[in-house]
């Protein structure tokens, strides 16, 4: 079975708090590091209710500093909302405090609505169709300084950090592509490009000093318990956030409802179709045969999986499933 690694956005349950999420994440990433996960990577979302790891840099080195030798990353930082200086320089921090640990994913996506766009840069001069160029020229700040160079990211400057482009969309694939890069794509979220995003990006790649072969990560939702039937349930509190966040109400993550699917109307079961198509929801061996399924067909070299549940124990025994199915797989 390839390798599986954790999504994780720091939920934030209904009655509780930002500071019990990172604790949490912790914990996780703890449980994950055991369990034999590769990577661990926190996302940058901006006034989202649910979500807590806006200052992602931040809780990157609050995990990184909790563990000893899974990856810790990025997935990812949304470029438009930073100067490609800044993000060297906070990525070069953590490269050395954790050397050979650090990933960075980059996104072109605001990773919030419009107004809290505005709020993060203060204008919306910064034009998310540059996203190239940006990674140009943070790619220029990791290099090893020259003599007479003007600007340099201290620390950063010849680090070895390496880079992840993100996307939901072709233009992603096609940008990772162009730049030798390693592609993660959102089907955990936005499936709807998937496989002509893969197949964009395989065709089009060029070798590059960092990747000499095309290598795809996949966003998986894994829902698991011991019983299929309890795993519906627990699913019914990310399917509640869906829903939520598409009808303009997003909100803290809210304890399962039983049922919940069949309360729908036909909207809304069709938002959750097409945004969770990319889960296994049920049992250990539920869960395997949607995985293998999954990989035979789009090929994915790697999985990241989310699982938001609003039980953290409930979360910590879908992950340990999940790793479980990685290291037996079906006959």
């Amino acid at each position: 079975m390839i390798p599986f690694s954790v999504l994780d956005l720091s939920p934030v349950t209904a009655g509780s708090t930002p500071a019990q999420s990172f604790r949490n994440t912790l914990q996780l990433a703890q449980h994950a590091e055991r369990w034999g996960y590769r990577r661990y990577w926190l996302a940058e979302h901006h006034n989202m209710p649910g979500i807590a790891s806006a200052a992602t840099s931040v809780v990157i080195g609050y995990v990184a500093g909790g563990t000893s030798t899974i990856r810790v990353g990025a997935g990812g930082i949304m470029l438009p909302n930073h100067s490609p200086l800044v993000i060297a320089e906070q990525f070069g921090t953590l490269e050395s405090l954790y050397p050979g640990r650090i990933d960075l994913g980059l996104g072109r996506a605001p990773g919030s609505d419009q107004l809290a766009a505005r709020a993060l840069r203060r204008n919306l001069s910064s034009d998310p169709e540059e996203f190239p160029q940006d990674i140009v020229e943070l790619m220029g700040y990791f290099q090893p300084a020259q003599p007479n160079q003007a600007v340099r990211a201290v620390p950063g400057a010849g680090l070895d950090v390496p880079l992840w482009i993100l996307g939901s969309s072709l233009f992603g694939a096609q940008v990772a592509a162009a730049f030798g890069l390693p592609f993660a794509f959102a089907s955990h979220f936005a499936p709807a490009q998937m496989m002509q995003a893969i197949q964009i990006y395989r065709d089009g790649f060029r070798p590059s000093a960092q990747l000499e072969r095309p290598y795809v990560m996949l966003g998986f939702n894994v829902f698991a318990a011991d019983t299929d039937e309890e795993a519906r349930l627990l699913a019914s509190s990310v399917q509640q956030a869906f829903v939520a966040l598409r009808t303009g109400r997003p909100m803290q993550l809210q304890p399962p409802v039983a049922g919940y699917l069949d309360s729908l109307g036909d909207y809304e079961r069709a938002i959750l179709r097409d945004v969770l198509s990319c889960s296994a929801i049920g049992s250990p061996q539920t869960v395997r045969e949607s995985i293998e399924a999954f990989v035979a067909r789009t090929g994915a070299d790697e999985l990241i999986i989310a699982c938001n549940m609003y039980e953290h124990a409930a979360r910590l025994r879908s992950y340990e499933i999940a790793a479980q199915v990685r290291g037996s797989p079906s006959s």
